[in-house]
């Protein structure tokens, strides 16, 4: 099948959705203007600050989209085949995950910006506000882990592309110290007023462009200079990354945070520009088989197959409950006004499947024995990469150029979402320690970062050779996907309270048990071998004490069903507001 053909669908398909299911609804959560935010009552241009939409778009979609739309899509068209990962894309983002964002970024604005954790504590009781706390803090960390994991394999080494040319790691590396440095520069001009956000942009975002080509001159080649291998190349850019979470997460937004959103924002439009412009007059069809032989369904702790493992393979792109933390936890502070909603919320989500649907492309366009399918763990930042590079050739822009730009564009969706996460983390200690001023947020940011430092320190591969981003996918995407349910569950609980509608049910509460199911089932196949060591009897620590996976998939299936248990139990009880007025949507 032409990839055209897969794209334009794609793209009639969300843009019908964002026209027709978007306003729709906008009419059932009554967005208000005349409704104050909480970017204008508790102004204070630190964290609460109204934010025009088009920049806030850009710092939203920046770090809701990381690495995920990228690594989920290439990794199940892997597995399953490209067509069941394109319809889950599909499917999921305009009726889940657009949803999700949306409601989540609207409830939390009329909770006066606070969590979905605090949301939860209103509408459900404490015991449940503790227990999301715990819930959301540990899906934060295997996402550092993860995402950090995955952009460290691309600062070192070299790849060979199929025109012999060499793209070096060093290179991608020291044009991602340059886009950082960049944001600081156009903030710190930004805030002292010498100049507007439009010249901003015309004079940093060519600049952006130029340190992907210096990147390759001045490349930082840590291998020789440590004089290390590989393995200890990657443990320095984990720890350089890390520190930069700690670093960047507790500086001002208005430093990095907006500018570099700002930027990558618009970065990652140009690459699906490139990549769409590179499918249309490129030619290019599909290789890759539209269905592998894994089955369809599979209860054996064993056996992959699409019932539960594509819905959580693929989070970002299609639904993911890290982006419920992102709208609760610095874009409702930035929201301007409350129809603002629908294009940052439901219209990033739905930006992002097409991003999704990009990268499962730069797979599609692979035949099942190309040498980067080879492994038995493929790399996706490198088949997207030379994906992207493969498409922006048609512009004339040159091989090495195109897979640069495409590996920097795989790393500014990370840098968004490390630091943001971290500085989430940060929040979500301080809300349960109380620890406020200076020493909460350098304790908070510090712990965040240190305990995904212990991970990729620990065992950077896993038994079988598999980095460590592999080895905590499956339990990142279980994680993030049960929290997107819970975060589903806990607005239902909120929106059938204030209004009373059958499209609760209908548009929150289906999508939510079906997120819980899918998610639940995924962490309890973790959980199965730690059960089996157990009934075994053996306690060795490289089996039952040396797999974190199992230990972690339990605490979080227990947080999972605890949370899901309370939340039947607030809908069937009593409702503490009854007595206030209530504006019912049919």
């Amino acid at each position: 099948m032409s990839l055209l053909v897969v794209v334009l669908i794609s793209a009639g398909c969300v843009g019908v959705a964002y026209l027709a299911y978007g306003p729709i609804l906008a009419r059932w959560l009554q967005l208000d203007n005349s409704r104050p935010v909480p970017s204008a009552t508790l102004r204070d241009d630190v964290d609460f600050v109204p934010t025009e939409p088009n920049l806030l778009l850009s710092q939203h979609f920046s770090a809701i989209a990381a690495a995920g739309p990228i690594v989920g899509p290439i990794i199940a068209g892997y597995m399953f085949g490209w067509l069941p990962a394109l319809l889950w894309i599909l499917v999921g983002s305009i009726f889940i995950g657009g949803v999700h964002d949306m409601t989540a970024l609207v409830a939390s604005i009329r909770h006066k910006a606070r969590s979905i954790a605090e949301v939860v504590r209103e509408h459900m009781n404490h015991r449940s506000y503790l227990l999301f706390l715990a819930f959301v803090w540990i899906p934060l960390v295997y996402i550092i882990v993860a995402f950090t994991d995955v952009t460290a394999g691309a600062f070192y080494g070299k790849q060979t592309l199929e025109n012999g040319e060499i793209v070096s790691g060093g290179g991608i590396a020291t044009s991602s110290l340059l886009y950082l440095a960049l944001p600081i520069v156009m903030g710190l001009l930004l805030k002292s007023g010498v100049i507007g956000i439009n010249l901003a942009t015309a004079i940093f975002l060519p600049l952006v462009g130029v340190s992907i080509v210096v990147g390759q001159w001045m490349p930082l080649d840590i291998e020789g200079w440590l004089q290390v291998d590989a393995a200890g190349a990657k443990r320095f850019w984990n720890i350089a990354l890390l520190v930069y979470c700690v670093v960047a997460s507790v500086l001002p937004m208005w430093l990095l945070l907006q500018p570099r959103g700002h930027l990558g924002g618009y970065f990652l439009y140009a690459a699906l520009l490139a990549g769409a412009i590179g499918v249309m007059f490129g030619g290019f069809t599909s290789q890759y088989p539209m269905w592998t032989d894994k089955p369809l369904i599979a209860f054996d702790a064993t056996t992959i197959a699409v019932f539960p493992m594509l819905f959580i393979t693929i989070a970002c792109g299609a639904c993911s409950g890290f982006h419920s933390i992102i709208a609760s936890g610095t874009t409702s502070k930035q929201l301007r006004c409350e129809t603002d909603a629908k294009p940052i919320a439901y219209g990033a989500m739905l930006l992002e499947a097409l991003v999704a649907v990009i990268s499962l492309c730069c797979l599609m366009k692979l035949a099942p024995d190309s040498p980067l399918l080879a492994s038995k763990s493929p790399q996706p930042n490198l088949i997207y990469a030379q994906g992207l590079g493969s498409f922006v050739t048609i512009l004339g822009v040159p091989a090495t150029v195109g897979v640069s730009f495409g590996l920097m564009a795989f790393t500014t969706f990370v840098y968004d979402t490390l630091d943001v996460c971290t500085r989430l983390g940060r929040y979500i200690l301080q809300e349960l320690t109380g620890l406020h001023g200076q020493v909460g947020r350098w304790l908070g940011t510090i712990l965040t970062a240190a305990v995904p430092m212990i991970f990729l320190i620990w065992e950077p591969m896993n038994a079988k050779g598999e980095p460590a981003w592999k080895t905590y996918w499956n339990l990142f995407g279980a994680s993030n996907q049960l929290l997107a349910a819970l975060t589903l569950v806990g607005v239902t609980v909120w929106l059938w309270r204030t209004y009373r509608g059958v499209w609760v049910f209908l548009a929150v509460g289906v999508p939510g048990v079906f997120m819980w199911v899918m998610s639940m089932w995924a962490l309890l196949r973790s959980v199965w071998p730690l059960v089996q060591t157990i009934q075994a009897g053996n306690f060795a620590a490289e089996t039952a004490f040396g797999n974190p996976v199992s230990w972690v998939a339990t605490i979080l299936s227990v947080l999972g069903a605890w949370i899901f248990l309370e939340a039947i139990l607030a809908l069937a009880g009593n409702d503490p507001k009854a007595a206030e007025p209530r504006v019912a949507l049919a």
